[in-house]
């Protein structure tokens, strides 16, 4: 008898604002852009895309697109579904001798 498995989506438990800030916060210390628009994306979906598409003026299907593993949102897009999420971002200094060349920053393929 074959297994039969669901997709699993984080989305559906990540119910809490801290635990939503968590998961972004984890993906931006990673600098992986793949796992940071994932992590916008599910936090996005914990919610509604439709609330937030109105909230962001944005399309619906585009915040889905951009807002996957293999997405590429716009800084103005990151900066308008933060807003509307209820996330600030942050700086702080870096490492001393964290390697930022640019062959070096992590990408999607």
């Amino acid at each position: 008898m074959a297994l039969k498995l669901k997709a699993f989506d984080a989305a559906k438990y990540i119910a809490t604002h801290e635990a939503q800030v968590e998961l972004v916060n984890d993906a931006l210390k990673t600098g992986h852009p793949g796992y940071i628009a994932a992590a916008l994306g599910t936090v996005a979906r914990a919610h509604s895309m439709t609330e937030l598409a109105e909230k962001t003026g944005l399309n619906r299907q585009a915040l889905y697109d951009a807002l996957s593993e293999g997405g590429n949102p716009t800084l103005d897009t990151v900066m308008r579904v933060a807003c509307a999420l209820g996330i600030e971002f942050g700086a702080s200094e870096a490492p001393a001798g964290k390697d930022c060349e640019p062959e070096k920053i992590k990408v999607m393929a």
